[in-house]
């Protein structure tokens, strides 16, 4: 279930700019200083002594590396990634979530405007209905990713979303998510869950590890990117390209907008 296109790319947004310190690497040599230097950084961007600890104790997470140097998702025909991601079973359990769940589902549209079967389309397709949430440290993950220099520029003001998630208690450094630092059910990545999170069950805490909260959430990063309520979405209408803004991947997007559509019905 985890590649980046899959998931991190989900969340195409970043928080801030990135204030750069510290030279980046391609290797774990290098780790500790960079993260002793981008320490500065962090304060600077007011990052807090907790956020600062967990950068500390952060490790070179190399299994995020190596998924992030095997990428294969872009290159499979629409046909055989739906088969991969077991779109049909999505479907089926999609449509009883939705008939077993309406009141939340329709709450969630008469609000943001998102139909529930992109919803849980989304939701199948990140984490099986949140059955696999990842394996990987969230912090090491990120810090990791923005240390190493592929993509620092995207990755710098996630991992400073990380560090200020674990300043307001919402993670910790034993958080787990896949192994680009995405954070629960529809896997966020921590700036745009810093920056899009709903607290929709009331309990005075946004959790993307409870259902509810990181539903809203998702619902509301896509009406904040443009969702039009009550148009389209499958290709040629109005919200397809919202689809884009969360994964990059042609395939996905047109994979959630034949699940979706299905779900719906």
């Amino acid at each position: 279930m985890r590649a980046l296109l899959l998931s991190t790319l989900a969340t195409l947004t970043i928080v801030s700019a990135p204030v750069h310190a510290a030279s980046c690497g391609n290797t774990a040599q290098g780790f500790e200083q960079w993260k002793a230097d981008f320490a500065r950084t962090a304060k600077r961007a007011g990052v807090g002594p907790a956020g600062l600890a967990a950068l500390s104790q952060a490790t070179y997470a190399q299994r995020t590396i190596a998924a992030d140097r095997n990428q294969k998702s872009f290159r499979y025909s629409l046909d055989r990634f739906m088969e991969l991601r077991g779109a049909s079973t999505i479907v089926a359990q999609g449509r009883k979530r939705k008939a077993q769940n309406a009141a939340f589902y329709s709450a969630l549209e008469r609000k943001y405007g998102v139909p529930a079967g992109v919803l849980i389309a989304i939701h199948g397709m990140e984490t099986a209905f949140g059955r696999f949430m990842g394996d990987s440290q969230v912090v090491s993950a990120i810090v990791t990713l923005t240390y190493d220099c592929r993509r620092s520029d995207f990755f710098e003001p996630h991992a400073l979303g990380a560090l200020e998630l674990v300043d307001r208690g919402a993670v910790t450094t034993a958080t787990k998510g896949a192994k680009h630092g995405e954070l629960g059910h529809t896997q966020f990545l921590p700036g745009n869950a810093l920056k899009y999170g709903v607290d929709w069950d009331g309990n005075g805490k946004v959790d993307f590890y409870n259902m509810s909260d990181a539903l809203a959430s998702t619902a509301r990063f896509l009406r904040k990117k443009g969702w039009k309520p009550g148009k389209g979405y499958q290709q040629g209408e109005p919200n397809f390209k919202v689809l884009k803004q969360w994964n990059a991947a042609t395939v996905y997007q047109q994979s959630l907008a034949i699940m979706g559509n299905q779900i719906d019905r």
